[in-house]
């Protein structure tokens, strides 16, 4: 009894390293994770370490790090020591990548309105009003001109449908906890336009692979994450967060200072607990680098 105990926190072990639900049984999933040769997890600590040298150097402060094949977030302090750690949700495998970069994080927005992306709006929401004319407002959206002005918040024509479908309009979602950027999101102005939120979709953190978002950074707890990044701001403490979270909408919060934020892609960590995980590749860009770095590689040794 106590060996079959054993081995089951043992396999549990294993699969948390290997970034599986830790379920103790040896699925087919476990069983191919088991197999994969020592050779090849050399190739991709080799593919890790090749992409951190890519890396900006000279931090002066404090920065926040997103790994997205890990799907986790953590925040360093100055002497890089890790101060907050959470789950995070990043983009879609295939379709909605979330993109590799650095930028600093400049302000705090609670409780923002959310504007609809074109590309979604023409693919996922167009077709439900052309069917629905009150189906925005139903759903907690309004539609708003290029200087945020409100054109309806009701029925929408088949004129406003029209300036929607080229672009003239635009569709945005109210303030809320329905809202689908959550109660809060941090903006690191960047060409992606990429930011990290909060999210009312709770339900994926607690899945282990977690590639759902359209690109941008969902976290699981945002609360603490807007405390950190205020902290340097008087009196900005965990109370004023959860008040401005609950409060009037679209309140932005200029940073004391900006912060680094990197946005990383590393299938292969030393965690905090000092051993070594792994991670799928969900991307490919460890195939891809792979296949560079078979011809020889472009950067003085």
């Amino acid at each position: 009894m106590l060996l079959a105990s054993w081995r089951k926190d043992a396999i549990r072990s294993f699969q948390r390293r290997h970034g599986r639900a830790p379920d103790g049984r040896i699925t087919a999933q476990t069983l191919a994770d088991l197999n994969v040769p020592l050779t090849r997890r050399v190739r991709q600590m080799q593919l890790t370490l090749e992409r951190w040298r890519w890396l900006p150097v000279g931090l002066h402060t404090a920065p926040i790090v997103a790994n997205i094949p890990e799907f986790r977030l953590r925040a360093y302090d100055e002497k890089y020591n890790v101060t907050l750690s959470m789950n995070v949700v990043v983009g879609k495998a295939y379709d909605h990548n979330t993109p590799v970069f650095s930028d600093a994080m400049q302000y705090v927005v609670f409780r923002p309105y959310w504007s609809v992306p074109h590309s979604i709006a023409k693919a996922e929401f167009l077709p439900r009003i052309a069917r629905d004319p009150d189906y925005l407002a139903k759903k907690g959206f309004e539609v708003v001109n290029s200087r945020q002005q409100v054109v309806t918040s009701g029925t929408v024509t088949s004129d406003i449908l029209a300036q929607l479908r080229t672009g003239k309009l635009y569709i945005r979602q109210t303030p809320g906890p329905k809202n689908s950027l959550g109660l809060v999101k941090f903006i690191f102005p960047n060409s992606y336009n990429v930011y990290m939120h909060d999210t009312p979709a709770q339900e994926f953190f607690a899945k282990s692979r977690r590639d759902f978002s359209h690109g941008c950074i969902r976290l699981e707890r945002p609360a603490d994450l807007a405390a950190w990044v205020l902290r340097d701001n008087p009196r900005w403490g965990m109370d004023r967060v959860r008040a401005a979270m609950n409060g009037s909408p679209n309140q932005q919060v200029n940073l004391a200072h900006p912060i680094p934020v990197l946005i990383v892609y590393g299938t292969v960590i030393v965690n905090e607990d000092g051993l070594v995980h792994f991670y799928d590749d969900i991307y490919g860009h460890d195939a891809a680098l792979e296949k560079v770095l078979a011809k020889g590689y472009p950067y003085p040794s």
